[in-house]
């Protein structure tokens, strides 16, 4: 995984504090309050009255003290909870996936299986998703790990309370309560479940790398297209939590039908489904999955081989009018392209500043506005934002540490 960023959220400043303090053992292990304080910012009294908070709650113990050479022994602080786990359960088009890390984002143990995309037949995928789950339960019993969080990630909107997925439309599903179906099927799940988009994980993800912006505009493409929108540092949910579907973004006059129940959406016309039939190569999606597939068409655009260069460069106008309209609405920083299209970024930004009006710039030695950038994250964008995101939970909350 890539070095662990700071929160991706704060509180107050007390627990913003405590999560400092608890931050840096998680990333650099065993640490005195002195190597804490440096690293932190924080006085030297601050580190020791939170630590011994953490101490007395059990959540922190002192090691051993050891020889400094400097005089007196050095007493380090370090989790008294190492033994703790998170397990993130993602399902997208293609395969279901368990990732099991430690609270500091190494990981443990992952497992994928394929579920064979049964359209319209959520039971099936998630009978897929809880076995490779049951697994990663077990590895995490035998490495004497408790699993103290469990993102479930999907590829789809998420909304209500609790939340359910609102529909799947890579998967042909309308309204699923995953985390209600995975229960049934492995009742002594975790407690602590929470249902995430794939996009708004990956989003976040993104722009703690990047360091780029607060305002920012994402969309990927790797099973469908998605993204999200974010506005001084705050993700764009929207009233019904459709905020950032952007590949159902209305863009196409008197275009072909969406599953969605709309015509002319951006992913009717740049969606994988579509340039790999175009690119000759939907029969490699049931041969080998739709991760190899993409994989390859991607290779061949980036190779200018044809029909698969063809059908990119058919793509290309759809993608770039879709951001421009999207960036005159929300005006951002920064568009981060993700997922098997962060190759082709370059291409996309032609396309894209092709069309870009003056209205707001680009200032005298400012770069143009808004930058488009490439994600770091790969395919793995969500997962890790998952994990992070999980981990800012345990830590806003030292209570939950104690053992």
């Amino acid at each position: 995984m890539p070095r662990l960023p700071r929160s991706l959220v704060s509180g107050d400043v007390r627990r913003h504090n405590l999560t400092l303090v608890l931050e840096h053992i998680v990333r650099s292990g065993p640490s005195a309050r002195s190597e804490i304080a440096e690293a932190t910012g924080l006085t030297r009294g601050a580190v020791t009255a939170l630590a011994a908070a953490l101490t007395e709650a059990g959540v922190l113990r002192e090691t051993d003290p050891v020889a400094s050479g400097k005089g007196r022994p050095i007493t380090r602080l370090e989790l008294a909870a190492s033994d703790l786990a998170v397990l993130v359960a993602q399902v997208d088009a293609d395969t279901a996936t368990a990732l099991l890390t430690t609270l500091a984002g190494d990981e443990l143990f992952r497992v994928s299986a394929r579920h064979g995309r049964p359209m319209g037949e959520p039971d099936v995928v998630l009978d897929v998703l809880a076995s490779v789950v049951a697994e990663a339960l077990g590895v995490a019993s035998g490495l004497g790990r408790r699993v103290v969080e469990m993102p479930v990630v999907v590829f789809a909107p998420v909304g209500g309370e609790p939340p359910v997925v609102l529909a799947d439309t890579d998967l042909g599903w309308g309204e699923v309560d995953a985390i209600g179906g995975l229960r049934s099927r492995l009742p002594s799940l975790p407690s602590t479940m929470s249902l995430e988009s794939d996009a708004w994980l990956a989003a976040l993800a993104e722009r703690t790398v990047l360091e780029s912006t607060e305002s920012m505009l994402y969309i990927k493409s790797n099973s469908g297209i998605g993204g999200a929108i974010l506005l001084e540092g705050r993700l764009v949910e929207g009233a019904h939590g459709v905020g950032g579907a952007l590949g159902h973004i209305v863009i196409v006059p008197d275009g072909e039908p969406c599953e969605c129940g709309q015509s002319g959406c951006l992913v009717t016309v740049a969606g994988p489904d579509v340039l790999l039939e175009r690119a000759g190569l939907a029969d490699l999606v049931a041969e080998r999955g739709l991760a190899t597939a993409i994989d390859e068409l991607s290779s061949q655009i980036a190779a200018g081989a044809t029909p698969a260069a063809a059908a990119w460069d058919d793509a290309l106008p759809w993608i770039a009018r879709s951001l421009q309209v999207l960036s005159m609405a929300t005006d951002p920083d920064a568009i981060v392209i993700g997922g098997f299209w962060a190759a082709h970024t370059a291409s996309i930004e032609q396309a894209f500043r092709a069309n870009r009006p003056t209205l707001a710039g680009p200032r005298a030695g400012a770069p143009a506005i808004p930058a488009v950038v490439a994600g770091r994250l790969g395919a793995d964008a969500a997962l890790f934002g998952a994990v992070w995101a999980a981990r800012d939970a345990v830590l806003a909350d030292p209570s939950r540490l104690g053992v």
